[in-house]
């Protein structure tokens, strides 16, 4: 792929709403998943950390955000055109639905899992198809085009696990030939690892470059080649192992991903320390993306060597649950977007006045200010979380959670004020988009 500069071939890139009716829907989802973990202290039956919050988070929020970035960079960097934006609009409905479906299934009715899941493997799968075929075929893969590669055989395989659990769940098909809690370990591994992860990553090593605008070293890419070899084999390693309820395979695998994990912590930390622009936003961020990758590895490690395929150790070390989800996932999409957003809304407003009168920089479309006040909320808020599971104490979970919904809050709008003050007009795409007209 190519970096995001001079070079860019931003032609290929799909029209504004397009990612942005992603967004918009994935956000929507994130408050809706955290309006039900703040109901679920009062109301009975709804549980915050159940089966249906946990959807709404990764298939979601994260699994739609992903979407619409790929969609909006993949032809970008990889000078090339979207295969189609009509299947990148059915899939955006599909996994919509599908998500809204399963988590009905899960709080309501189980036998209705069956139906969302198949909706959501369907949305899935018309994804990842629009996304391979939009991939160049004629030559080899760099590394971020070989992450997203192997992120979308692990969002496949994933969802295949996911409607073989759903349709267990409602009918009991499997009739014990397999033990439903391996399918449920398999599967979180390969959707939150295999596809977040992997597609986190693979985005970062083209971004980090392009934001701090740090040449890369020997020790740099020595350290991708660690990790390329080493996070995807983990990765495969330790599915196959909780699949098989191997607890060999599965610590094999868990610390040779863990090492790729490791290697590629260095290799952010380096860029972010050769920074050669003003710490922004964005780069604040990727600092606390660093600090909670490391701090979820060395959590998970002890965890990991004793029993990697208990489900008390599925996302790693209990303690650094919230690291990762929070810490590495959420803040990596909010920092990104604090330049994806300003430069999607800049290129389509100002690139063409560029040099017959005066325009904006992309950093000068948010509010510094907000930015800053949501910066600490987020952090504080993800402290008050961490702390709270370190000490048990509810009420100091509850106050980081709410800091940390207020943070997004604040972000939503800041990245809502980047659209509406520079083209408003958007809003009206976005909601042309949802309706089908305007896509092909």
């Amino acid at each position: 792929m190519q970096q995001l500069s001079g070079d860019l071939d931003t032609d290929s890139q799909p029209p504004l709403a397009v990612p942005f009716a992603h967004f918009v829907i994935g956000v929507a989802i994130l408050l809706i998943g955290g309006a039900i973990a703040g109901l679920g202290s009062f109301v009975p039956g709804i549980d915050p950390a159940g089966a249906g919050s946990l959807h709404l988070l990764l298939a979601g929020w994260i699994g739609l955000t992903i979407m619409g970035a790929m969609t909006q960079f993949v032809p970008v960097w990889s000078g090339t055109s979207l295969y189609s934006r009509r299947l990148s609009v059915a899939s955006l409905w599909l996994v919509t639905l599908g998500v809204a479906g399963l988590v009905a299934g899960f709080l309501f009715e189980y036998a209705w899992l069956p139906i969302g899941a198949s909706v959501l493997l369907l949305g899935f799968w018309t994804f990842a198809y629009n996304i391979v075929r939009t991939l160049p075929a004629a030559r080899t893969f760099d590394i971020t085009e070989a992450h997203f590669a192997f992120a979308l055989a692990s969002l496949l395989v994933a969802t295949v696990l996911g409607w073989l659990l759903a349709v267990d769940i409602a009918f009991r098909v499997l009739g014990g030939r397999i033990a439903p809690s391996r399918l449920v370990l398999s599967h979180l591994t390969l959707t939150v690892f295999g596809f977040v992860f992997a597609t986190i990553v693979g985005a970062l090593y083209q971004l980090a470059p392009m934001f701090t605008q740090a040449e890369k070293t020997a020790a740099d890419a020595h350290l991708a080649h660690v990790e390329m070899v080493a996070l995807p084999g983990g990765i495969a390693l330790l599915a196959a192992g909780r699949l098989l309820g191997s607890t060999r395979v599965g610590t094999f695998g868990g610390v040779v991903f863990l090492t790729g994990a490791l290697a590629f912590s260095g290799f952010l930390a380096r860029q972010l320390w050769r920074a050669r622009v003003e710490v922004g936003p964005l780069l604040r961020r990727y600092g606390l993306v660093v600090a909670s990758l490391v701090g979820w590895i060395a959590l998970t490690v002890p965890y990991w060597l004793v029993n990697p395929v208990s489900v008390f150790t599925r996302f790693g070390g209990p303690m650094g649950t919230h690291l990762l989800f929070v810490g590495v996932f959420t803040l990596t999409i909010v920092g990104t977007f604090y330049h994806v957003v300003p430069f999607i809304v800049w290129y389509h407003r100002y690139s063409d006045r560029l040099g017959y009168e005066s325009v904006p920089m992309v950093d000068d479309l948010y509010d510094d200010r907000i930015a800053t006040v949501e910066f600490w909320l987020l952090a504080v808020g993800l402290a008050g979380l961490w702390i709270g599971d370190a000490l048990a104490t509810t009420w100091v979970i509850a106050v980081g959670g709410n800091l940390l919904g207020a943070g997004i809050l604040l972000f939503g709008a800041n990245m809502a004020g980047v659209v509406w003050r520079h083209r408003p007009e958007t809003v009206r795409e976005v909601l042309a988009t949802l309706a089908g007209r305007s896509t092909a």
